[in-house]
């Protein structure tokens, strides 16, 4: 017993994380691994001097979960601001260092934070369909939040794919179901040709739908064609936007 007591404390203290976000991770690790029984397919770069935005295709509370299995350090992802006032999912989320953002629209203040931890080297974490997929399409329309940030901070886009993901409508219903989920992970995107251009909307939009394509073709649909979700688009709208401003 003592020996494994000595041998967590050398781990946590050689791994990147604080305590509690080692703790997380090792639980992370157990779900992914034993219950999920994940399938990685590719690898994400290692932290250096300059991050990157990760997006992926959105089918589950917990997809955030597979991508972190990658990572060698957190992935800052955005999340709703009332999830951070649920008990215990707000402490988690605090933890993991989730970045607390609305909604609808785009939020000024956690694009400037994702963008500063872009800069310094770590993960940013981006759903770009704005909500979970309950369709039986591939992709939703999507949100130019990830080709905004990318291009503000300078850094490449990492695009994932997720499939068969477990999902019961609820957040902590998955937590309890057996899956054999595959995680695909894409070659880096660089966006270099359009620094500067971040306050084109037609850049942008040019921008999310070449890396929705990326998407596309990790899930083995060379011919999706894409789709922006319009101006008008909420999350939890029945009745999606499908306009093509960005």
């Amino acid at each position: 017993m003592a020996g494994l007591l000595v041998w967590i404390a050398v781990a946590i203290h050689r791994s990147p994380y604080r305590p509690v976000q080692s703790v997380i991770a090792f639980v992370n690790l157990l779900l992914t691994r034993v219950l999920w029984r994940v399938e990685v397919r590719g690898r994400l770069p290692a932290r250096g001097e300059v991050g990157g935005v990760i997006i992926c295709n959105h089918r589950s509370s917990v997809d955030p979960f597979f991508i972190q299995l990658g990572a060698t350090g957190i992935v800052h992802w955005f999340v709703a601001k009332e999830y951070f006032r649920v008990p215990l999912v707000g402490s988690f989320l605090r933890a993991s260092g989730s970045i607390p953002t609305n909604r609808a629209g785009i939020d000024t203040a956690s694009t400037k934070s994702a963008i500063r931890f872009a800069q310094k080297g770590h993960w940013i974490g981006m759903l770009p369909e704005g909500r979970i997929n309950k369709t039986s399409q591939l992709l939703l329309p999507a949100r130019p939040g990830a080709a905004l940030i990318a291009l503000k901070a300078r850094v490449p886009v990492i695009p994932c794919y997720l499939e068969d993901v477990p999902y019961d409508g609820t957040f902590w219903g998955c937590l309890f179901m057996p899956a054999r989920v595959r995680l695909v992970i894409g070659e880096p995107i660089d966006l270099s040709e359009h620094y500067g251009q971040e306050k084109s909307h037609q850049v942008l939009g040019e921008i999310t739908k070449q890396l929705f394509k990326q998407i596309a073709l990790l899930a083995g649909y060379p011919d999706f064609e894409p789709q922006l979700a319009g101006r008008r688009w909420l999350p939890g709208n029945t009745q999606v936007d499908r306009s093509e401003s960005p």
